[in-house]
This record gives structure tokens, C-alpha cells and sequence, in this order.
């Protein structure tokens, strides 16, 4: 392979990916790194095959190498690597890798059961409970959630939301004195973790019950916090989660203005699924009215949306339609 540095080989990539899914990245960069990838994507020329296939290869090589030590840690890399590439090629890997590596901590407990991790933490403080929750896989933070006390349940999950950043030295040391198994790496930079969308996430797994009494005890304590949950806990695209009993309740209850413009911008999949629970003259209609509606505001647009998902959870509040959540048992009827 040509010797490239990693701007020239992330602008093959980049340029091999085409347009689309090139903006798709950009946004995940800083502001520094686009204008260095884009002035080294001006000086790339023509790429010959055998170089982007290259570049793919060590793109993929690195890509599953960090998930495996996202998942088990720099040893477990390592056997798989090995069983799949053979020894030489898997530590060239982890090589290139591990200079630029900054593993998710408690990787060990995203491995472990959620009893036995409830039994670790269950008597910590909320604060580190929500530290370590906002680390795990959102299954397991659901589960465990649902399983603490209601008053400490709505700490944690409040605490879970405001997280910004920790810094490595207080990550180590829960780390370690929640196991003292867990990978520990050296982390230069502050670890980003918690936030609102893992809230919603996790409480998007939890069982109903958990989830209101939370979300009733936070709209006390905390009204704007609660409102920002409650907004991201059901989004507009997540309708076509609803069987078709539910979606003819739906829009039963909406205007056919606010259905017409929130589908301005819906995707083809949501768009079906309206369409398919109502008439054939009724959906005609519908999209002629999108059809001829012209320019419309995109502030218009995600209002509109968001009466929809607010009649959607008043129906459920209701306990006129079911919305499908993760971790609840099925329906029998």
C-alpha cells in the first residue's frame, strides 16, 4: 500500500463513501478537523481501486477491533482478533489502535448480570449509581433502575439526565471499587456520558410504573427537566410502533392540518403506515393537501409533530392505546 498518513486515508475513505454519507459524518467533527479533512479531500485525486480497497480493509480492521475492546477490554480483543486474522495481523491492529484508544469504562460490568451488578451498587450514593447506569448497556440500566426503591429511582434518573462530564480520575476510582476487574485505561480527556437521551433511553426500558413514577416525581421537582424527558420519550417517527387500532384512535383525535404538515418532512415508512389506516379518499386527500401546501416552516413542521406525540401519550394516559416500550411484558388478548 502507498504510505499515506491518516488525513490522506481518512479522505479516500471519505471521498470512496461519496457525498451523502460523507455530510452524515461531518457532523459528528469539530469545526478543525472538517477544514483539515476537506482542504486534504481538494488535494486528493484520483484514487485507484486497489488503494480504497485497501483503506476500506484497515477502516473495517479498526472498526471492529475498538468494538471488541468496547466490549471486553484489550485482552479479549486481542483472542478474537487473532482467532479471525491470525496473531501477526491482530497486534498490528491493536497497535495502530491503542495510541488514539479511549475505551468506554466498566466495560466488565456491561458483561455482568444486572442482580449481581444491583447487589454492587443498590446502597451507593444516587450519584454514583447514575454514573455507573449511564455507562451500561441501556437494558441493563432499565433493569436495574426499576428495581431500586421510587425515591432513589427518581434521584438517579434526574442525576442521569443533568451528567455532563466526569473525569478520569473519579471514573477510576468507582470503577474500581465497584470491581476491581474492570479495565482501567488511561483517559487524557474527560469521558462523556448521561445526558437527557440517555434518560430517555433508559427509561424508555424500564416498566410503566417505574416510568410514571418518575416522571410525575421529576414534573414536581424539576418541571423543565421533566418536560425535556417527556418530549424525547416518544418521538413523532416512533408511531409506526403503534398496531393499526391505535393509529386510527390517533388520528381520530388530530387535525387534518397538523397531520398534513407533520407529514411534510415523515419518511416514507411513517407515511405508509398513516396512509394505510385511513381511506383511500381520506389518504387522496391528505396528500394533496401536502402536495399543494408549498414552503412551510420547519419550526411549523416539529410542532405540529409534537401535538401528535402529545396525543399519543394523553390516549395512553388514557389507557385507550398501548404504546410498545422495551422490557414490558406482551399483550395477550
Amino acid at each position: 500500500m502507498v504510505e499515506m498518513d491518516g488525513k490522506q486515508k481518512a479522505a479516500v475513505l471519505l471521498v470512496s463513501l461519496g457525498p451523502e454519507l460523507s455530510a452524515q459524518i461531518y457532523r459528528h467533527l469539530r469545526d478543525e478537523e472538517i477544514e483539515i479533512l476537506t482542504r486534504e479531500i481538494a488535494n486528493t485525486g484520483n484514487i485507484r481501486s486497489g488503494i480504497r480497497d485497501e483503506v476500506f480493509s484497515e477502516f473495517y480492521d479498526m472498526y471492529i477491533a475498538r468494538e471488541y475492546v468496547e466490549q471486553g477490554g484489550i485482552d479479549y480483543a486481542r483472542e478474537l482478533l487473532e482467532k479471525a486474522l491470525g496473531a501477526a495481523r491482530a497486534e498490528a491492529i491493536l497497535a495502530r489502535l491503542v495510541s488514539t484508544l479511549k475505551a468506554r469504562p466498566f466495560s466488565f460490568a456491561r458483561k455482568t448480570d444486572p442482580n449481581q451488578l444491583l447487589n454492587f451498587i443498590q446502597n451507593e450514593h444516587p450519584q454514583t449509581i447514575a454514573l455507573i447506569l449511564a455507562y451500561l448497556n441501556p437494558e441493563q440500566a432499565g433493569m436495574i433502575l426499576s428495581a431500586l426503591p421510587p425515591e432513589t429511582q427518581v434521584d438517579v434518573a434526574k442525576r442521569i439526565a443533568m451528567l455532563d462530564r466526569t473525569t478520569p480520575e473519579i471514573l477510576k476510582e468507582i470503577e474500581d471499587t465497584l470491581e476491581q476487574r474492570l479495565s482501567a485505561f488511561a483517559i487524557e480527556d474527560y469521558t462523556m456520558a448521561g445526558g437527557i437521551d440517555s434518560a430517555v433511553e433508559i427509561l424508555s426500558l424500564v416498566d410503566r410504573t417505574t416510568e410514571k413514577t418518575i416522571l410525575d416525581a421529576l414534573e414536581e421537582d424539576d418541571p423543565e427537566l421533566a418536560e425535556a424527558i417527556l418530549k424525547r420519550m416518544f418521538v413523532f417517527e416512533d408511531i409506526i410502533t403503534l398496531d393499526d387500532r391505535a393509529i386510527q384512535k390517533v388520528l381520530r383525535e388530530i387535525d387534518t392540518r397538523d397531520l398534513a404538515l407533520a407529514l411534510k418532512t415523515a419518511s416514507e415508512e411513517v407515511a405508509g403506515r398513516i396512509y394505510k389506516n385511513m381511506s383511500k379518499r381520506a389518504a387522496d386527500m391528505l396528500k394533496e393537501d401536502i402536495e399543494f401546501m408549498g414552503p412551510v416552516r420547519l419550526r411549523d413542521i416539529e410542532e405540529a409533530q409534537q401535538k401528535i406525540v402529545s396525543t399519543i401519550r394523553r390516549l395512553e394516559e388514557a389507557g385507550e392505546i398501548i404504546i410498545s416500550r422495551g422490557g414490558e411484558d406482551e399483550i395477550v388478548v
